[in-house]
């Protein structure tokens, strides 16, 4: 018995991960990873698939082992990822070496370059304004934290 299914009809077209897609250019990026392929040893594990996985982590899915869960049984995480129905997803471990070498590399800075780039191309974007995201220390300690009505008021960090 045959069963023939398409992963390419089965995504709508006005699916978010097509729209997403448009705009993830990996051409120049490609250029960049060349040393990231070694000739010898086991194969590597493509540096373009596990930026597109860390593309879908910004949807808010923070442990790398929920992230290939989800990678592995979503159709459209899987059709983003050019891996079919029958392509393996990197196990979560790898997370952790590939993000320090993309970290050395700026490489994730010149991916969100190259997409702000392309949007601002198509005009979803203008270009003229940004926002910045800022890390606060937290005081993580039970006993000796402040509570949130003794705490510094909303202007100390204007």
């Amino acid at each position: 018995m045959f069963y023939e299914f398409s992963l390419e009809k089965h995504i709508p077209a006005d699916h978010l991960m097509r729209s997403i897609d448009t705009f993830v250019d990996f051409e120049r990026v490609r250029r960049d990873l060349v040393s990231f392929y070694g000739s010898i040893g086991r194969p590597s594990i493509d540096p373009e698939l596990m930026i597109r996985i860390l593309v879908i982590a910004g949807f808010g899915t923070r442990s790398e082992r929920r992230l290939c869960d989800e990678v592995h049984l979503n159709l459209a995480y899987r059709w983003f990822c050019w891996l079919g129905l029958d392509g393996t997803v990197p196990d979560h471990s790898t997370f952790q070496e590939q993000a320090y070498r993309f970290r050395q590399r700026d490489l994730l800075r010149r991916v969100f370059e190259s997409v702000l780039g392309r949007c601002i191309e198509a005009r979803l974007v203008g270009g003229e304004g940004f926002a910045v995201e800022r890390l606060l220390k937290a005081d993580a300690n039970r006993h000796g934290g402040i509570e949130g009505d003794k705490g510094l008021s909303p202007e100390a960090f204007g």
